[in-house]
């Protein structure tokens, strides 16, 4: 694994355990409570590796996240409209992107309302 302006570049993880343990120490608790929140929020959803990182589909892309030396990235589910909008903005980093930093608790319920909701939003679409 090499590091490149903050960010972690793997060769080319197998699965998302491979994943988790090439990333950076300070991030491994948070990736693995994340993918734990995923899972349970999205059982049916198809965990694989995609564009070098966790991936999550039903139906079409659930979610997928990032491991960094400061923060965890959660991308695919910032655009989903809730009643967690004031949530979301201290979270957001991009129009998709939701940066969570090393040293505080992960919002679990935020994001399990986030991924259920994204789990709704593909079933809509595509039955």
């Amino acid at each position: 694994m090499t590091q490149m302006k903050g960010k972690t570049s793997q060769a080319k993880p197998r699965d998302v355990d491979a994943y988790i343990a090439a990333a950076p120490k300070a991030v491994q608790t948070l990736l693995n409570e994340l993918r734990q929140v995923i899972k349970s929020a999205a059982p049916q959803a198809k965990e694989k590796i995609s564009y070098g990182m966790p991936s999550y589909d039903h139906h079409g892309r659930v979610a997928y996240f990032a491991g960094y030396e400061g923060h965890v990235g959660l991308y695919g589910v910032a655009h989903v409209k809730t009643a967690h909008d004031d949530e979301v903005t201290q979270y957001l980093e991009s129009q998709s992107t939701l940066r969570f930093p090393v040293g505080q608790r992960l919002p679990v319920a935020l994001i399990r309302k986030l991924i259920e909701a994204r789990v709704k939003e593909n079933e809509a679409e595509r039955p």
